[in-house]
């Protein structure tokens, strides 16, 4: 297999796994509308300017590049913007997906690792998340996300079509090399925010509540690098091919950070003393979000590479140098 679609794969992690799988000997094809992605990402990588839900120009797609497996990659993922336009995210997160794989079982391509979400798990009701905590998804975001993994059991159960959902936890950093990296219009990523505060580009930041039952009061976050996610991605495209069969699993580094030894790691990788301001919660956080990801490490063979530190430091320096 050497063929990978890669939708959504001029995005933040789609980027990344474009350029790891080309890394690989794999042959990468991005299909983006560029809504979100940035095309400056994927120079040099054969790139179709399309939709996710655009059934003809899919079809069109698979047989021009002989697709052998697809990497899903095109979601909207804002959590504040889904609670107050779920009709956007339905669509674009759920229908636009089943005409993606209605498109996938026409052309015959058995193949599908798809992007799903720590949202999916909803309020913990333990302190590390695996892969058999409930699923109780309290937003729109993780609602849509949910769907699409029942919907690809049950296409499994049908059709044949072998899919792998990997939840990720808190994507973050950048490429070693600097050339690729975070970049949202509007950032709400964290880290992000942070260094944009390091870089003078904010005035502050803003620390979402300082009297949840954590030990310094802020919210504790598992940080997972976006290197490591992506190469999660090509050994569950492994994993999958070589045993066909469907999978799940949980991504993340199995430790949390809260937001105020975030920002203190931060000040001392840049030696800059911005702002940190505290503001009032906002609804739906919880207090802890650290996943349990021993399968992935059992079965994929996967273990993170990048701590807290490397992952601000790659960030800190795409901040500095960003190209788009």
């Amino acid at each position: 297999m050497k063929n990978i679609l890669v939708i959504g794969g001029a995005g933040y992690i789609g980027s990344h796994t474009v350029r790891m799988l080309a890394a690989k000997g794999y042959n990468p094809v991005v299909l983006d509308n560029l809504s979100k992605g940035h095309k400056e990402a994927v120079q040099g990588y054969p790139f179709e300017l399309a939709d996710l839900g655009d059934k003809a120009r899919l079809a069109e797609t698979f047989k021009k590049y002989n697709i052998e497996a697809v990497m899903h990659f095109a979601a909207f993922a804002e959590v504040g913007e889904s609670v107050k336009e779920p009709s956007k995210y339905y669509h674009n997160n759920v229908a636009k997906v089943l005409d993606l794989l209605d498109a996938m079982v026409e052309n015959n391509i058995h193949y599908f690792v798809f992007s799903s979400t720590a949202a999916t798990f909803g309020e913990p009701v333990k302190p590390t998340i695996n892969e058999q905590h409930p699923q109780l998804p309290i937003n729109p975001y993780g609602n849509t996300k949910l769907m699409v993994e029942k919907m690809l059991a049950d296409f499994d159960v049908a059709y044949g079509l072998k899919a792998t959902a990997l939840r990720y936890f808190n994507a973050s950093g950048a490429d070693d090399s600097g050339e690729i990296g975070e970049s949202h219009n509007p950032e709400s990523h964290l880290i992000p925010i942070v260094l944009q505060a390091a870089a003078g580009k904010r005035p502050s930041i803003k620390m979402f509540g300082n009297d949840y039952p954590t030990p310094d009061g802020t919210c504790v976050r598992d940080y997972i690098h976006v290197n490591d996610l992506a190469r999660a991605h090509i050994l569950a495209l492994e994993k999958m091919a070589k045993d066909n069969v469907s999978e799940r699993f949980n991504l993340g580094s199995g430790s949390g950070f809260s937001v105020k030894e975030l920002v203190d790691e931060a000040r001392k990788i840049t030696g800059i003393n911005f702002k940190a301001e505290v503001a009032p919660r906002r609804p739906g956080d919880p207090a802890v979000l650290v996943a349990d990801s021993t399968k992935a490490q059992q079965v994929l063979g996967w273990k993170p590479e990048y701590n807290l530190t490397r992952i601000i430091e790659t960030a800190w320096n795409w901040e500095q140098h960003r190209k788009y």
